[in-house]
C-alpha cells in the first residue's frame, strides 16, 4: 500500500488548493497509509497555520479514520487518542496519542512533567 506525507493530508482536509486536491485524491483512490508522525504533523499544521481549534481537529481526525481510502496506523489507538481528547482539548491530540501509542505497546505508565496529560489514568506525573 502507499503512504502519504503530511502535506497530502492537509490538502484532502482543508481543501484549499484545487489542484493539489485533485493530486491527492488520485493518488490515495487506490488506497494510502497514514503513519502516526504523519497524523500528528498535519494535526499541528491545521492549528498552527490553519488556526484550526480542538473541535475542528477532532472533526479532522474523524472524517481521516473514516475516510475510504485511507488506513491509519493502529485506527484503534488514534480512535482511543481521539476519545481522551475530546474530553480534554488542553491535553493536545498528540500527547493523547502518546499514551495510547505506549499503551498499545504494554509500556505504562507514561512519564510526563507534563502537568495537564498526567491528569489521564495510566500516566504518573515527574516532579523534579
Amino acid at each position: 500500500m502507499r503512504a502519504v506525507d503530511t502535506n497530502v493530508l492537509v490538502r484532502l482536509v482543508t481543501r484549499d488548493d484545487q489542484r493539489q486536491v485533485r493530486a491527492a485524491e488520485a493518488f490515495v483512490a487506490k488506497g494510502a497509509w497514514v503513519s502516526h508522525i504523519v497524523l500528528v504533523e498535519s494535526m499541528w499544521v491545521l492549528m498552527s497555520v490553519y488556526d484550526r481549534g480542538p473541535s475542528e481537529i477532532a472533526t479532522a481526525v474523524g472524517m481521516l479514520l473514516s475516510h475510504k481510502h485511507l488506513t491509519l496506523q493502529d485506527p484503534d489507538v488514534v480512535v482511543a487518542a481521539l476519545s481522551h481528547y475530546l474530553e480534554r482539548p488542553a491535553i493536545g491530540f498528540s500527547d493523547c496519542l502518546v499514551l495510547e501509542v505506549a499503551r498499545k505497546a504494554g509500556h505504562l505508565p507514561l512519564g510526563t512533567f507534563d502537568r495537564t496529560l498526567s491528569k489521564l489514568d495510566a500516566v504518573q506525573r515527574l516532579v523534579g
